[in-house]
């Protein structure tokens, strides 16, 4: 019933005109959050954030505790660990299963905070009431290009989901994974009639530079027409994101779901 779309040939000409944070110091690889472990992405997508900022930001990925990237990716879970919740009064956060949005957002504030350095802010990017895909389209843009601009390489936060059939036989969307990913290049500017825009990701699974683009649906996603989907689809060919999750046959689709920057 549905078709996942490929990634344009067009990719590699179009990022020639993304603008990109200052470049990071040699010596600095992408943290790979497998050093320490495969629910690490929050805290590995903040440090190479971080890292590959301008020189205010690499200067507190400097000041994170640990000689190497498993002890600062340790270090920073231990930190996320020990943040008061806002759900269970007096209790704790768990990281162990991953941080969400907001959780990773506020490790980062705290960070910021002692460092003197502006606060992050997280924005949902699902359809707002009256908001049109192309709308969306350009405030998700404006808020990861502004943050890239002001020396901040945004977080993005994605979703899988499979088109899966249930026990009773109905087919729903299904959600099988999550993952956090670091923007290391968007483009200045977009065309009021884009439908897309490239960008170049820092992937903490392994550590690793990729190429995609975010777009206007071109299948349905999370909806029965591509035109009523309320969100925005990723197409990363290189993202692993619950790939051991995907039965024989499925149709599976990555979402933008939310970001971290400076807005």
């Amino acid at each position: 019933m549905f078709r996942l779309v490929a990634s344009s040939c067009l990719m590699s000409c179009l990022l020639s005109s993304c603008a990109a944070p200052p470049a990071p110091p040699v010596s600095q690889a992408p943290a790979n959050q497998l050093d320490l472990s495969a629910t690490a992405c929050g805290p590995a997508a903040l440090l190479n954030a971080f890292r590959f900022g301008s020189a205010d930001w690499q200067r507190l990925a400097l000041s994170i505790p640990g000689n190497t990237d498993q002890q600062r990716l340790s270090s920073l879970l231990r930190k996320v660990e020990l943040l008061p919740s806002h759900t269970t009064h007096g209790q704790t956060r768990g990281a162990k299963r991953g941080v969400n949005v907001s959780d990773l957002k506020e490790l980062a504030n705290v960070l910021t905070k002692s460092a003197r350095l502006p606060a992050l802010q997280e924005s949902i990017l699902f359809l707002k009431s009256g908001e049109s895909l192309p709308q969306l389209l350009h405030r998700s843009h404006a808020l990861l290009s502004q943050s890239a601009r002001d020396g901040l390489p945004p977080i993005i936060s994605l979703r899988r989901y499979a088109w899966r059939t249930q026990k009773g036989g109905a087919a729903t969307w299904t959600a099988i994974g999550a993952h956090f990913v670091t923007l290391r290049s968007i483009p200045r500017d977009l065309s009021k009639d884009a439908t897309f825009y490239p960008v170049t990701y820092i992937d903490p699974w392994g550590g690793k530079i990729h190429q995609g683009r975010i777009h206007i649906p071109t299948q349905p996603v999370l909806a029965t027409t591509a035109e009523r989907s309320p969100c925005l689809e990723v197409i990363f060919p290189d993202a692993m994101i619950g790939q051991s999750r995907i039965r024989p046959g499925e149709v599976t689709v990555i979402t933008l779901a939310a970001a971290i920057g400076l807005w």
